[in-house]
């Protein structure tokens, strides 16, 4: 237990001295991690907005079901509701929609109007609620074949719509971090040369006196991992920092946009889930920068 101990305080120590050397060359590396995981994080975040804002759009996307004229409400409700894609049912009568649009147009004379339409010329209708977004067409199907039904409607324009920026926000994100990630691991890797080549002469000392290359260089693997552990914690404080200062901006706002901002919230799950993900981002790809740069020097 106490060898053990000793060689972990000689890596600590090693590690903790290197990043002291390596001065300015370390601040590129770490602002290079940290630039990367700060546009991954807020992408991230985001991604996982618009997909919650796009589940709760779709939830409440209310299919219209106008009946044939002669065709009572009662009649079809309870085959509509056990529906499995059906969340709730709200069923207007053609009565019920009459003295709405009387009240809606302030038509005084209700039975001079009656008269020249030829009696309510309306019919029952039914808006029903499905239970999200991906069972809305196969519910409007559905619905349409039932015996009496007219016309079924939806709009799903604003679904598509999210749906389409979801996707395209996606691969937007790939492709920035595909990028940023080989440009980080380069910058690390280069940083991580750097300081093993200033510190060449005491590498050959330790080759001379029997350390062998695993001991020699884990260090140097320690103080990339290290990059992208900082990286992570920084680029997550500007990220929590940017959610405050938003937070307290939509306060502010509308009812309508703190309806939207409130639906766009992130779980608690999701909350301690995105530092965790940039800090292992992060150290995966200090750990893949300095592999690459010692790989060459171990071998030789």
């Amino acid at each position: 237990m106490l060898k053990f101990f000793t060689k972990l305080d000689y890596l600590l120590k090693e590690t903790f001295l290197g990043l002291l050397r390596g001065g300015w060359m370390n601040w590129a590396a770490v602002s290079t991690v940290t630039v990367l995981l700060f546009l991954f994080g807020l992408s991230l975040q985001t991604s996982w907005q618009v997909e919650k804002l796009l589940y709760q759009f779709g939830s409440q996307l209310e299919v219209s079901v106008y009946l044939e004229p002669d065709m009572r409400v009662d009649s079809i409700e309870p085959l509509v509701a056990k529906m499995p894609e059906v969340a709730a049912i709200q069923s207007i009568t053609k009565e019920e929609a009459w003295t709405k649009l009387v009240k809606e147009l302030d038509i005084s004379d209700i039975e001079g109007a009656k008269e020249q339409l030829e009696d309510n010329p309306l019919v029952d209708e039914m808006k029903v609620k499905a239970r999200n977004s991906q069972v809305v067409p196969a519910l409007a199907t559905h619905l349409a074949k039932l015996p009496g039904v007219d016309t079924v409607q939806y709009v799903d324009e604003a679904v598509k719509r999210i749906a389409q920026l979801h996707q395209g926000l996606n691969w937007i994100t790939l492709t920035i971090t595909i990028i940023l990630t080989l440009t980080a691991i380069a910058v690390t890797t280069t940083t991580i040369r750097l300081i093993v080549m200033a510190r060449r002469q005491e590498i050959e000392i330790m080759q001379l006196v029997g350390a062998t290359s695993v001991w020699i260089y884990l260090p140097f693997i320690l103080q990339g991992i290290t990059f992208g552990l900082v990286g992570g914690a920084i680029a997550w404080s500007f990220i929590s920092v940017i959610q405050q200062f938003l937070g307290k901006l939509l306060t502010k706002q509308p009812e309508f946009i703190q309806f939207i901002s409130n639906g766009m919230q992130l779980t608690p799950a999701q909350i301690l889930l995105l530092p965790l993900i940039l800090l292992s981002f992060g150290a995966a790809v200090g750990l893949m920068g300095s592999l690459f740069a010692v790989h060459r020097f171990a071998k030789g």
